[in-house]
């Protein structure tokens, strides 16, 4: 069920490619190896089934290094094929002869040479348990290796990861500090988009009346516009909420670490996460749920129809989140509207975001456009907005836009691509958009210029420097 394959073909895969686009592989022919990755691990997070990147020896599998760790970190399902010297000329200094299964160790879950043409777990391996990505080895001589049809071995593919739920003394115990916490907190994350918990979620958001803060790629999830989400009192709920829910969210640099001063040194943490050895991760919670978001959220929608929970609308908590948001709010709608120019931020994004329709993707990338857009530019829908993710990795935007647009091609045709990055992030994968001209790609991109990386300072702010000394000494 593989169907997408992004690279730049060269010795020794480019039959390789060929090959795929003759069972029905699409492929696209990228501009650098790093944006074909991050590429093939977007299509992976948009569809649970891993997108494929192809490279040749040596340089080309290092310029993918980027992208594996990106999706590997970002637990997206991944398929890395590289090329490598033939086996009979290993430490003779072949043609861009590199460790790179040694190399690939360290970024995958999985990264392998065949020793023979037989099948490789690496579908498998790349989405059960926690997603990521998976690299394998081709040496030059294995690509155009005679076989006998008779001794192939033909997979069928690989079932959907197993549907695993948590432990029913666990869920209650989770239900029982959920109806005795004060001040609750839902926070959700991209694992939570990823597993499709949508539906639950809503669910549970609705049933319970819980107030929730969507992670930056979990917006949309349960839609911004909700009356329950407090993204807008992001620092107040984090703070004071004497109880948390995690669904499918790390507590990583994201979220603080989960630490005081940005949370209460006594917050209750219920952990919900597919993977075991994320729990207890700089925090120990007062309850571990393991198991697949989207299973345990409906646990929890069980149980709590048995013993009905509905947080009052009223309580001096909401009372408390809702001033917050309200004032949070008026602040940057005054920013939105100044007639400044050069614009601010908040201007730029509330003349976009009259534009652009509620049901489309977004890309963002950049420092102060993707973390001011992520506050100014609402998502409504779930797997509709991709960003720099857990990594912080700049240079994503045009490769995730590119299988972003082949995805909603195939799927949902209607559905627009938008990608708005800063200039300094546009320029690491500016090239690309050479590749959506070629395929034809219905991508808008917005370039919000604020004079590249780092501007210097100006003639008055130096002047100011030097009062507290010499910078160089």
């Amino acid at each position: 069920n593989i169907e997408y394959m992004f690279g730049i073909v060269g010795i020794p895969v480019t039959e390789i490619a060929i090959a795929a686009q003759a069972v029905g592989i699409k492929y696209v022919g990228m501009r650098n190896e790093q944006a074909a990755c991050y590429a093939a691990s977007a299509v992976g997070y948009l569809t649970g089934r891993p997108g494929v990147c192809l490279v040749v020896s040596g340089p080309g599998f290092l310029h993918a290094l980027g992208g594996m760790a990106n999706a590997t970190i970002n637990c997206w399902p991944l398929i890395v094929i590289g090329g490598s010297s033939d086996r009979n000329q290993e430490t003779m200094g072949a043609f861009q002869e590199f460790p790179q299964v040694e190399a690939g160790r360290l970024y995958n879950k999985l990264s392998v040479r065949p020793s023979s043409l037989e099948a490789i777990p690496a579908v498998r391996s790349s989405i059960y348990g926690r997603p990521g990505s998976c690299y394998i080895d081709i040496p030059g001589d294995f690509v155009n290796l005679q076989v006998n049809k008779s001794s192939v071995k033909y997979m069928e593919c690989c079932l959907p990861p197993p549907i695993s739920t948590a432990e029913h003394s666990a869920i209650s115990k989770a239900a029982s500090i959920i109806a005795h916490s004060k001040q609750p907190l839902l926070i959700i994350g991209k694992g939570a988009a990823y597993s499709h918990a949508e539906n639950n979620i809503r669910k549970l958001v609705d049933l319970c009346g819980l107030p929730f803060l969507p992670t930056p790629m979990a917006k949309g999830v349960v839609p911004d516009n909700h009356p329950n989400c407090v993204a807008a009192a992001r620092s107040t709920a984090l703070q004071h909420a004497d109880v948390i829910i995690l669904l499918g969210a790390r507590l990583n640099w994201i979220l603080h670490f989960g630490l005081p001063p940005r949370f209460r040194p006594d917050v209750k943490v219920i952990q919900i996460d597919i993977c075991a050895e994320e729990l207890g991760n700089n925090v120990r919670p007062a309850a571990v749920l393991l198991g697949d978001i989207s299973a345990v959220t409906q646990q929890l929608l069980e149980e709590f129809s048995r013993r009905p929970l509905k947080y009052p609308s009223n309580s001096e908590w909401w009372k408390r989140l809702r001033e917050k948001i309200m004032n949070n709010e008026e602040r940057s709608k005054g920013l939105a509207l100044q007639k400044s120019l050069p614009m601010n931020y908040y201007t730029v994004f509330h003349h976009i975001k009259e534009l652009i329709p509620k049901d489309c993707i977004l890309v963002s990338e950049g420092a102060n456009t993707m973390d001011i857009g992520r506050t100014m530019l609402p998502n409504y829908y779930p797997r509709q907005r991709l960003d720099a993710g857990t990594f912080g990795t700049m240079g994503v935007g045009l490769g995730f836009a590119i299988a972003a647009a082949m995805v909603a091609r195939d799927r949902t045709p209607e559905k627009r691509v938008i990608c708005i990055e800063g200039d300094s992030a546009f320029g690491f994968s500016g090239m690309e958009v050479e590749t959506i001209c070629r395929y034809n790609l219905p991508i808008l991109i917005i370039v919000v210029n604020n004079n590249g990386i780092y501007t210097g300072l100006d003639a008055d702010a130096w002047k100011e420097m030097l009062k507290f000394g010499d910078p160089t000494t």
